[in-house]
C-alpha cells in the first residue's frame, strides 16, 4: 500500500468540518455545481421537447450516460495523476462555458436538437473526469476523522440540490425559455470556480505505489483495479454498493411511476412518495453531520440495507397512499444511512492516492451499471406485475447487506474517530 504523508496541523487541532471555513468553501461550491446541474438537466429536457418529437428529447436527455460509463475508469486515473482540485476546477469551467455557449446560440436562433445533443456529450464526457475528481476532493479539504462528517453534509447537499434545482430551472424557462434556464445553470456552475479556487488542500504525496509517476495511463488504472481487488474491505464494500442499487434503482424509478399508476395515486401521489423518501435520505445526511462519526459502521451499512430491502418489497403491498409515504420514509432514512456509511467507508478506507479511482469504480457501478435495471424493471412489472418484482428487486438489494454482514473485514470496519 502506498505511504502517504499529511502535510497538514495534527487533526486534533482542526476544527469540526462543519464549523471549518475551508470545509464550508468545498460544500458551498459543490452545493453551486449540483444545483446548475439540476437546473441544466431541467433546461436540457425542456429545450429538446420543443426542438424535437419525445422520442428525439429521449435521445438528447439518455445521450449523455454513453462516454460517462465508458470513460468514467479513466476519470478516475486523471484525477489521481493531476489532483482532484484541478480536474474539478477545469471541469466546472469547460461545463461553464459549454452551458452558456448553448444559451447565448438558443437566445440567437432556433439551431435544432443538433447542438442540443452535442452539449450532452459533453457534458457526459467531463462527467466522467468530474466525478471521480469531485469523490477525492474530501479527503483533501479536511482531517481524516472528519470525513464522515463531510460525507453527510455532502448527502445535505445533493438533497438541497434536488429540492432547489427543479423549480429553479422551471423558474428560468417561464422567465425565458430554455436560454434563460441554460443561461441560470452555467452562472450556477462559475459560482463553484472561485470558491475552489479558495480552498486550502492537503498536500497528499505517494512514494510511486500504486500510481508510480512515470508509468502510463493504462497501468495506473489496473494498478488501481489490482488495489480495490485485493483489499479487505473494499472489494465486499463495492460488491455490497452493486448489489444495492441494482436492486434500489429500479423500482424506486420507472417501478414506484407504474406503481402509482397501479393504485391510481396519479402523479401528485407519485410526489407524495417521492417527498417521504427524500425526507427520510436528508434526515440520515443530517445525522451523520451533526454527530460525524457513527460505531459500527459496517454492521449499521449491512443492516440497514438489509431492513430497507425488507421495506422496498413491502411498498408494492401498502394499503393506502399514506402508508405508502410513511414506507418510503422509512426507505430514503435507511437507504440514506446505508449510503451515507457505504461512502465515509469509501473515503477513509482508500489510500488517498487511489481515492480518484475508487471513487470512479464506485460512480461506474451507480451510474452505469445501476441504471440498467430500470428497463428491465419495466419489461418485467409488464410481464408479472409490480409485486414480484419489488420482491425479487428487494432479494437483490437485501444481497448487498448479507455482504456486508459476512465478510468479517466489512462487518468490523469502523469510521476514524
Amino acid at each position: 500500500m502506498t505511504a502517504t504523508v499529511l502535510i497538514t496541523p495534527p487533526e486534533s487541532s482542526a476544527p469540526p468540518a462543519h464549523r471549518d471555513p475551508n470545509v464550508l468553501r468545498w460544500l458551498g461550491a459543490y452545493t453551486s455545481s449540483m444545483v446548475g446541474d439540476s437546473v441544466y438537466y431541467i433546461a436540457l429536457s425542456w429545450a429538446a421537447v420543443q426542438a424535437g418529437s419525445p422520442a428525439q428529447a429521449g435521445v438528447v436527455m439518455a445521450v449523455s450516460a454513453v462516454p460517462r460509463a465508458l470513460l468514467m475508469l479513466g476519470g478516475g486515473v486523471i484525477a489521481d495523476r493531476f489532483g482532484p482540485r484541478k480536474v474539478v476546477i477545469g471541469s466546472d469551467a469547460v461545463r461553464c462555458a459549454a452551458v452558456l455557449a448553448v444559451a447565448a446560440l438558443l437566445f440567437l436562433t432556433t439551431p435544432g436538437l443538433w447542438p442540443l445533443a452535442l452539449l450532452a456529450v459533453v457534458f457526459g464526457t467531463v462527467d466522467a473526469v468530474f466525478m471521480p475528481a469531485v469523490g477525492a476532493l474530501p479527503a483533501r479539504v479536511t482531517s481524516r476523522d472528519q470525513l464522515a462528517r463531510v460525507q453527510g453534509m455532502r448527502g445535505l447537499a445533493i438533497r438541497f440540490a434536488s429540492i432547489v434545482g427543479a423549480p429553479l430551472g422551471g423558474l428560468g424557462v417561464a422567465l425565458g425559455g430554455a436560454a434563460t434556464a441554460f443561461a441560470f445553470a452555467g452562472l450556477l456552475i462559475a459560482v463553484s470556480v472561485p470558491l475552489l479556487v479558495s480552498v486550502r488542500m492537503r498536500e497528499l504525496p505517494s512514494d510511486g505505489t500504486p500510481d508510480a509517476r512515470g508509468a502510463t495511463a493504462w497501468h495506473d488504472l489496473r494498478a488501481g483495479l489490482r488495489y480495490i481487488r485485493g483489499h479487505s474491505v473494499l472489494a465486499p464494500l463495492m460488491l455490497a454498493i452493486a448489489l444495492g442499487d441494482l436492486g434500489f434503482v429500479g423500482p424506486l424509478n420507472v417501478g414506484l411511476t407504474l406503481l402509482a399508476d397501479e393504485r391510481g395515486w396519479g402523479a401528485s401521489g407519485m410526489g407524495w412518495v417521492l417527498s417521504g423518501f427524500g425526507t427520510g435520505a436528508g434526515a440520515a445526511a443530517l445525522l451523520l453531520t451533526v454527530r460525524g462519526r457513527l460505531p459500527y459502521a459496517g454492521r449499521i451499512a449491512g443492516w440497514s440495507i438489509i431492513v430497507g430491502s425488507v421495506a422496498i418489497g413491502a411498498l408494492a403491498y401498502v394499503p393506502s397512499l399514506l402508508v405508502a409515504v410513511g414506507v418510503a420514509l422509512a426507505i430514503g432514512l435507511l437507504a440514506g444511512l446505508s449510503g451515507a456509511m457505504c461512502g465515509a467507508l469509501l473515503q477513509t478506507q482508500s489510500d488517498p492516492a487511489c481515492l480518484g479511482r475508487v471513487t470512479a469504480v464506485s460512480g461506474l457501478v451507480s451510474l452505469g451499471f445501476a441504471p440498467l435495471s430500470m428497463p428491465l424493471s419495466a419489461a418485467a412489472i409488464g410481464a408479472w406485475g409490480t409485486g414480484p418484482v419489488f420482491v425479487g428487486s428487494a432479494v437483490v438489494c437485501g444481497l448487498g447487506g448479507v455482504v456486508a454482514l459476512c465478510v468479517r473485514d466489512l462487518r468490523r470496519a469502523e469510521l476514524p474517530g
